[in-house]
């Protein structure tokens, strides 16, 4: 990186943790240090809610989602805004009323300990594992592009999210997510005006969308009904609901967000405010990968995103079987870029037949570079085993790294730390407020005074920071970053889920019954992630259902059995 890249990182970077440090100073108890006294304005709930789930993840590897499988996965989000409206008319008013400091204290009111003991132990699995992926998620990557160590990188991020998180809990959270969020969305649209830029004079924007469509990357909706299919509308408005009124209305590092407002309407605005946002924001990250695709059809890209990886082959006797892959996908790319220029200027002239003429040469084209992409893949594994061989990931971070000015290098490297310290930042607070209020105050030690229990909060912020450094630093990289934490999201999110629909809405289900039902919900939806090919969104209104289901058989065994006993 050149001089100024590293001026606009570290300014950006340190600004954003001594802002946050100084602006929240002086947390005397648990109030202000969990729920920041209830403080929170609507616009900063809300820019805090989207922060928290834009994680690095979401500016690393969503670009490269969209550049392997085109705008379809902003399907996933389709069932968000219903969520919102369904958790700020429902859940909000009953989270206030009971001045509960987490979302799982409710459970203990409605069923019993081990019920809320349960739920938080799933979230606390669930949350510490995705806090580790998403410092690892951008350390594995930036460490890789800028050639530090991945220790070193998961120290940094980590180390600097401990610091401002540990100082002014929630508070300090949620007030640095402003600044954070203006950073992510700020980078992210230069980044799109300069691939934009880059295209060559004869492509405009209009054009590269035409291109996008011709090659399958427009394919915002898919009303196609397939349980195996990931991305498509049933699955994204069914599953994406459940998701997101788990996520939302269940996990503590989004139901904290807006613990702190000042009061319902405040906290109802953030979220309709996030439910109004989120689709468009990453339809704008969705598209800027697809433009990063179009620009590589008229620049050569290369055969394989990660450097690093390569590099390590060219250390091997395969080295020379590669060189060999790369000049023959390079020879198939000087042909495929003359048929994409065809067809540009098909589509100009509006003329159907030379337009599918030009569409067949490019999709043959393509297909025949896919074909020595996957030999290269083949050979990385007999040269490097253990080296992970998709590199969609890389994709994005390898254009900025590779095209973009001095200063705007720093720009998007500010926007991936600062994604990855938001995101980890709130999951941080999350684990450390549910294993103080529903397993220490609760279960270990219930007499401590105001000050034992802030300096406890704080401790455990601490200790959650260092196991989450320390699961990204053993970690081994997986499939996609962003559909991983999905994934682990989904295997336990709808089980959480079904056990507030019960205590929310099925008043007959008791304590024991929704209990048992849950750890049986969880089985299944373990079963179905490790024996069959469901698409893992589906989880969510699996375990969800189950839980219902599991719970109302048992609710009535139970009572069954008590009536036996009474007679």
């Amino acid at each position: 990186m050149r001089p100024l890249d590293w001026i606009v990182l570290l300014g950006t970077l340190g600004f954003i943790v001594s802002y946050g440090v100084w602006k929240t100073r002086g947390s005397k108890d648990i109030e202000g240090y969990l729920k920041g006294d209830n403080s929170m304005k609507w616009w900063t709930i809300g820019l805090s809610i989207m922060a928290t789930q834009a994680s690095a993840i979401t500016f690393l590897s969503t670009p490269g989602q969209a550049y392997e499988d085109g705008m379809r996965f902003v399907q996933f989000y389709f069932g968000l805004p219903i969520a919102m409206v369904i958790i700020s008319i429902t859940v909000i008013p009953i989270f206030y009323r009971l001045k509960v400091y987490t979302a799982y204290e409710f459970l203990e009111n409605r069923f019993d300990l081990k019920t809320r003991s349960l739920a938080a132990c799933l979230f606390l699995v669930q949350r510490g594992l995705a806090a580790g992926i998403t410092i690892y998620a951008p350390a594995i990557i930036l460490s890789t592009m800028l050639g530090w160590s991945l220790t070193a990188t998961n120290l940094i991020i980590g180390v600097l999210v401990i610091i401002y998180t540990m100082s002014g809990g929630t508070k300090a959270v949620s007030v640095t997510q402003k600044q954070q969020m203006a950073v992510m969305m700020g980078g992210m649209i230069v980044a799109g005006i300069m691939v934009v830029r880059y295209l060559p004079e004869n492509v405009g924007l209009g054009d590269a969308v035409a291109v996008a469509g011709k090659m399958g990357k427009m394919n915002v909706v898919d009303f196609s009904f397939d349980w195996n299919d990931r991305y498509n509308f049933w699955s994204g408005l069914t599953g994406g609901l459940f998701l997101s009124l788990s996520y939302f209305g269940t996990d503590q590092s989004q139901v904290a967000r807006y613990l702190g407002g000042k009061s319902i309407a405040e906290s109802r605005l953030g979220l309709l405010f996030n439910g109004l946002l989120k689709i468009p924001m990453q339809f704008l990250i969705l598209f800027i990968g697809v433009m990063v695709f179009v620009f590589y059809q008229f620049n050569q890209p290369p055969v394989f995103f990660n450097e690093g990886t390569k590099s390590k082959v060219y250390a091997t006797a395969h080295a020379d079987e590669l060189r060999g892959l790369e000049a023959k996908y390079n020879d198939i790319f000087a042909q495929k870029q003359e048929a994409v220029q065809g067809l540009v200027t098909a589509l100009k002239t509006e003329d159907e037949a030379a337009i599918a003429a030009a569409q067949t040469q490019v999709n043959t084209y393509t297909s025949a570079g896919k074909d020595v992409r996957e030999q290269v893949k083949g050979v990385i594994q007999k040269a490097v085993p253990d080296a992970e061989t998709r590199d969609t990931d890389y994709v994005f971070i390898s254009f900025i790294m590779k095209y973009l000015p001095a200063g705007l290098v720093g720009l998007l490297l500010a926007v991936i730390f600062s994604a990855a310290m938001s995101s980890t930042a709130s999951e941080l607070n999350a684990l450390a407020s549910t294993t103080v209020v529903d397993i220490y105050k609760r279960s270990v030690k219930q007499d401590g005074d105001p000050t034992h229990y802030l300096n406890a909060s704080r401790l455990f912020t601490l200790a959650w920071g260092l196991i989450a450094i320390l699961f990204a630093t053993y970690a081994s990289l997986l499939d996609n970053l962003i559909q991983a934490v999905n994934i682990i999201g989904s295997i336990f999110y709808g089980t959480i889920l079904g056990i507030f629909l019960v205590a929310f809405y099925f008043k007959r289900i008791q304590g024991n019954a929704v209990f048992f039902a849950a750890i049986l919900a969880e089985a299944v939806v373990l079963y179905c992630h490790y024996f069959t090919d469901i698409a893992f969104l589906w989880f969510n209104v699996i375990g969800c259902v189950a839980v219902i289901l599991f719970g109302f058989i048992l609710q009535g065994l139970i009572g069954k059995r008590k009536k036996e006993l009474v007679a």
